[in-house]
């Protein structure tokens, strides 16, 4: 796919997408959300890519939906067209027309297999911050300006957020914010646990591209993906059982591959692990473990 919403930048195996709308500080349309996702598709697949950053172009990183559409901007019978609706004339909730396009991009960013850093250059808002819940690390500008402002459009928190946000910085203070809907700056938010780190904006891709190299540099790619996915799938997890489900076929699988043969040899031995299994064809045979759930 041609990218005309976001950049694509692979280097030193670490890919930066970029959200590229600067003119309107990078708000987020359908093009943006198919682009996005076609993106984690692209980099899951490509064994260069061990870490990805994303970030946005110019003094915004996503100031949320493109509002260009006025009061239909939410509607989708308005725009997509009327959803299906049974006899009665309820609608039929299992129509994809009615499905959140930020919430597909964040599940596909729950499903990657590579580490996800969001650096957050400038303002963001509505889907330009609940987009970064599914990523694992926020860092954040001091220019930075967050908000969950869906309570003062009259609509409510989308893109999964009800189910990320809680889990990221607890109960109270996800109702706090999301019930105000105001806009905080880039301290209130690391106070808030939403991001790890603020720093100032000329360190905000470096500290991030540091960041993305530590988890390069000396990790087998295929360890990484299923740390990735264990600890997200845990998070909802009713028993411990479960994770130690999970743990036991990830050691006996892993414990048999070339790769831990050499993480052990190459320690031993005191040199540098030369991890040859690749996350493409080398994921175990027990991956995915969770059933995937089709929308309804």
């Amino acid at each position: 796919m041609a990218y005309e919403t976001i950049k694509y930048e692979v280097a030193e195996q670490i890919l930066t997408i970029t959200l590229n709308r600067p003119d309107k500080l990078n708000a987020f349309n359908a093009q943006m959300q198919a682009e996005l996702i076609d993106a984690f598709d692209a980099a899951d697949k490509d064994d260069n890519v061990r870490a990805i950053i994303v970030t946005g172009a110019g003094r915004g990183f996503c100031a949320g939906a493109d509002l260009s559409s006025g009061a239909d901007t939410f509607d989708r019978d308005a725009r997509r067209g009327p959803v299906k609706r049974f006899a009665d004339g309820k609608v039929d909730y299992s129509d994809p027309q009615v499905r959140d396009g930020g919430g597909q991009v964040t599940l596909r960013i729950f499903r990657c297999l590579k580490p996800v850093i969001a650096a957050v250059n400038g303002p963001a808002v509505g889907i330009g911050v609940t987009m970064q819940l599914a990523m694992d690390i926020r860092i954040a500008s001091e220019a930075a300006r967050f908000g969950f402002v869906f309570s003062q459009r009259g609509i409510v928190p989308e893109a999964a957020s009800s189910w990320f946000l809680p889990r990221i910085v607890g109960i109270s203070q996800a109702l706090e914010w999301c019930y105000s809907g105001r806009v905080f700056p880039a301290q209130e938010a690391l106070a808030g646990r939403l991001v790890s780190k603020v720093v100032a904006p000329d360190d905000l891709l470096p500290t991030a591209r540091a960041l993305a190299k530590e988890f390069c540099a000396k990790t087998a790619p295929v360890s990484v993906a299923l740390i990735r996915q264990m600890m997200w799938r845990m998070m909802g997890a009713d028993d411990p059982m479960e994770a130690h489900k999970v743990d036991s076929r990830g050691i006996y699988a892993r414990g048999r591959s070339e790769d831990v043969k050499e993480g052990v040899v190459s320690f031993l031995e005191k040199r540098p692990a030369q991890f040859k299994n690749k996350v493409s064809i080398d994921m175990p045979d027990y991956f995915p473990w969770w059933t995937e759930r089709e929308y309804k």
